[in-house]
């Protein structure tokens, strides 16, 4: 285990639902996906960290979803785009193929920023340690509801998350009493219906 891969463990324990990474798909992202990503993938596989609150996810399953929110949002395809994680609430992280994390989708708020990753092009790889290494529980906790959630909704299982019924843009809040276990593609899908992507202004970088 390389220590950038060490140090994100170390933060997000307990691992949940553990899903072996087909060969299929190995072969599938091969020279699309950084070849590390690849590697943690057949070491991990895809499954939940930090009880469920993060989660690696196969970026087939997210294409329809994904290609919905580049439409709508008006975002110019200049790369190949992937999304590779995402939260227990529904925060989705994009990798471009040769951009790297370039994108992040606040679904439950109906929101995007956009980001210019310095581990581009040549520097992918370490671009895929820096992801892991760098990511934070805070940051996909949303106003500390994950636990509450866990505690009176259950444990996330790999196609759930927890989605505000009704949704924000219908006049939800974000409360504990207004969540519920939902299917995350089906939800997500529901979300982008509802209300198209809007940018939040500014980048991260």
């Amino acid at each position: 285990m390389d220590e950038h891969y060490g140090f994100f463990l170390k933060n997000f324990s307990p691992v949940i639902e553990r899903h072996e990474v087909p060969l299929s798909s190995i072969q599938r992202y091969r020279n699309k996906l950084p070849e590390q990503l690849i590697e943690y993938w057949k070491d991990y596989g895809w499954c939940g960290y930090a009880d469920g609150l993060f989660w690696t996810v196969n970026p087939q399953d997210y294409e329809h979803i994904l290609n919905q929110w580049l439409t709508d949002a008006g975002l110019i395809r200049q790369d190949n785009y992937y999304v590779i994680a995402r939260s227990a609430f529904g925060v989705v992280y994009v990798w471009g193929e040769r951009s790297g994390y370039c994108l992040t989708v606040t679904a439950y708020m109906s929101r995007f920023s956009t980001r210019t990753s310095i581990f581009s092009e040549g520097k992918l790889d370490f671009g895929v340690k820096a992801f892991f290494a760098s990511m934070s529980a805070e940051h996909n906790d949303l106003e500390h509801l994950f636990k509450p959630a866990v505690d009176t909704l259950g444990k996330l299982k790999g196609d759930e998350m927890y989605g505000f019924v009704p949704a924000l843009a219908l006049g939800g809040s974000i409360d504990l009493q207004n969540l519920q276990k939902v299917k995350a593609i089906e939800h997500l899908e529901f979300l982008s219906q509802v209300s198209p992507l809007q940018n939040w202004g500014f980048p991260e970088f």
